[in-house]
């Protein structure tokens, strides 16, 4: 037998965990990329910004012009430029539910939307549902209730079912809804939870937040 040949023992390559993660993830962007987003350099960190764009918003009943990036989202727009905090920034995905704000009444997730997007309209946020020292009826419910525990998400779970009462109210029904030819839906367990899906607990507050919202449903508006 050759010297060489008894000497040589098999090479061993060692991979970690972290290079098999890292090396997929990077194939995977790279197929799944449009080849005209490579050629135009998606990731080329030297393309200029876009220029800053003026947005004129009515938020809680006053009036703000901001000078923004146009690609700011209305929860950044809010957090960070003009210090409206209790709208909460979760899975900044729209998966969660903690940003909700309400658009000319209707609820929204806030980082799903851009600030531009809504020039010229009126913003509700959990600061501008009271009166004053008068909370909003759901406030109160849900204080009365307990439905909160953390209370990460509790300002989106009040303002969407705000904006959910005001549908219900409008005839708008749900994947639950029984009998369509009624101008409200009845607002059972069910329904409820079917409408307020997009807002998740942590805590798992629940039933208390269903008792809260069945509660301000009897109140008068």
């Amino acid at each position: 037998m050759d010297e060489h040949e008894s000497n040589t023992e098999p090479a061993t390559i060692e991979i970690s965990r972290r290079t098999v993660i890292e090396t997929g993830t990077t194939a995977l962007l790279l197929t799944t990329l449009p080849r005209g987003a490579l050629a135009a350099g998606a990731f080329d960190d030297n393309e200029p910004s876009p220029p800053p764009v003026k947005v004129e918003l009515r938020i809680n009943g006053r009036a703000f012009s901001l000078t923004l990036d146009s690609r700011t989202t209305l929860l950044d727009a809010l957090r960070e430029h003009l210090a409206l905090t209790g709208s909460k920034k979760g899975c900044d995905h729209g998966q969660c539910g903690a940003c909700t704000v309400l658009i000319e009444g209707r609820r929204i997730n806030s980082c799903l939307t851009l600030a531009v997007m809504h020039d010229g309209q009126s913003v509700t946020t959990i600061e501008g549902l009271a009166e004053g020292k008068t909370l909003h009826p759901v406030q109160t419910a849900f204080v009365e209730h307990d439905g909160f525990q953390c209370g990460y998400c509790t300002s989106g779970q009040i303002c969407s079912a705000v904006g959910m009462l005001a549908e219900n109210r409008g005839g708008m029904p749900s994947y639950v809804t029984e009998d369509l030819t009624h101008p409200a839906a009845a607002l059972t367990d069910a329904e409820i939870r079917e409408r307020m899906s997009g807002n998740i607990c942590r805590c798992a507050a629940y039933p208390n937040i269903i008792a809260a919202i069945r509660q301000a449903a009897e109140m008068p508006t």
